[in-house]
């Protein structure tokens, strides 16, 4: 007869596998950037790399009335800029320098530029176990509720660096017409409101928008006019010879690396996978799924040392690209638009990624193009160093596969 072990009171059930936490992180959402060149940071990573526009909302229109003029002292630009690759709604949204002031993300220090980090888990109840979580364990928390427009349940909380993290369930899908959900169907979103349970469904929403009259397909659509689909692209017509296929990794520069990596193992559960040295300072990665790596902190005092910029503690944004050949094609791509690639970078600060091209967005982000990366096993080890593969150059036209080559997730739906 088989013997079972009495439940540690640390075990939560997750979907009915107990779990040390009462929610499980699957994947890196989005992201959010605040930015000083904001019309650049639109063009450069719409026209250039080929996100498009799902949503432009005016925070002031946010706001109640008699705070607008406090947020108009502290706003030089409004906008908040919602852009994807995918069917998600957004996996990068753009929004001015001044909104982290009034946000709070640079309420201790000046050089955090991201907006947000976001993570997704499996379900809305994981979201609301999160917050109480999170908040008996002294995490302070920044907001809660539902978010519109995206239409995702979350909760933000601050790690040790103050860096503002997202937990969320779900996110509104854009689908075949490239039409978001208009704006009165927003009537769903809750600020500073932990939901009860059960919600209501996607489904359930839209049956409920008709019955009130709402046009359910008077949502942004993005103006892609201007863009001529002159590159084949695996078969398919695209106004560039690549698709980013996926956000992410991230990396982060930081001062308080054990705090940090505590915050990141011991609460959100990610696991550490590798660590390197360069320079005589860490840098350490970890993961949540089967990639190498979902994002990597590293010693604050490397920014200098690789020459990166100073005004942000983010090392690098990741973008995946659909293949090697379209990798390539992607450094040719950006040095005839008169994109500068970024060369030299030591290997270790993009371990599990082989080929990678390199550039800095218009606020000086250092953003990591590439087409493979690592996949972790059943026995959570990555592959020893002394079988990755050794990159030449000039880089090969072809390269031979490695076992896990194409074998993280497929990019879901057509490239354009």
């Amino acid at each position: 007869m088989t013997t079972i072990p009495e439940r540690s009171p640390q075990q939560y059930d997750v979907g009915g596998l107990m779990l040390p936490r009462p929610f499980k992180i699957r994947r890196l959402g989005h992201l959010g950037l605040n930015m000083e060149r904001l019309d650049e940071a639109i063009t450069f990573y719409c026209d250039a790399l080929g996100f498009r526009v799902t949503d432009q909302l005016d925070v002031l229109s946010q706001v109640p009335e008699e705070a607008r003029p406090f947020v108009k002292d502290i706003l030089t630009d409004p906008r908040l800029t919602f852009t994807t690759h995918n069917s998600d709604h957004h996996a990068l949204v753009l929004a001015h320098k001044t909104f982290g002031t009034l946000w709070g993300n640079d309420r201790k220090v000046k050089d955090i530029t991201f907006s947000q980090l976001t993570f997704q888990v499996g379900s809305l109840q994981e979201v609301v176990e999160a917050e109480a979580y999170l908040k008996e364990r002294g995490v302070e928390i920044g907001h809660y509720g539902r978010d519109m427009p995206g239409s995702n349940w979350e909760i933000y909380a601050y790690d040790p660096d103050d860096n503002m993290i997202e937990l969320y369930y779900g996110i509104e899908q854009i689908g075949w017409q490239r039409k978001s959900k208009p704006y009165g169907m927003h009537y769903r979103g809750l600020m500073d409101v932990m939901p009860s349970l059960p919600q209501m469904s996607e489904a359930a929403e839209v049956r409920e928008a008709l019955a009130k009259g709402i046009d359910i397909d008077s949502g942004h659509h993005p103006s892609e006019e201007h863009l001529d689909e002159t590159y084949v692209v695996g078969g398919v017509l695209l106004p560039r010879p690549f698709k980013v296929t996926g956000v992410g990794p991230v990396s982060l520069f930081t001062e308080r690396m054990d705090e940090m990596i505590a915050f990141y193992t011991g609460m959100l559960g990610f696991e550490v996978v590798e660590e390197v040295e360069l320079h005589g300072r860490r840098i350490v990665y970890f993961r949540t799924g089967t990639e190498h790596h979902t994002f990597a902190l590293a010693d604050k005092a490397l920014r200098g040392i690789l020459g990166l910029s100073e005004h942000t503690s983010c090392l690098s944004i990741g973008l995946q690209v659909g293949s090697y050949t379209q990798l390539r094609d992607t450094a040719k791509y950006l040095m005839d638009r008169g994109y500068t690639l970024v060369h030299g970078l030591p290997q270790e600060i993009y371990v599990g990624i082989d080929y990678a091209v390199h550039l800095k967005d218009p606020d000086g982000h250092l953003v990591c193009l590439y087409y493979y990366m690592e996949q972790i096993g059943w026995d959570g080890k990555p592959r020893p160093r002394s079988e990755r593969r050794d990159m030449v150059l000039p880089w090969p036209e072809t390269l031979e596969p490695v076992s896990d080559t194409y074998g993280g997730t497929a990019y879901l739906g057509p490239l354009g």
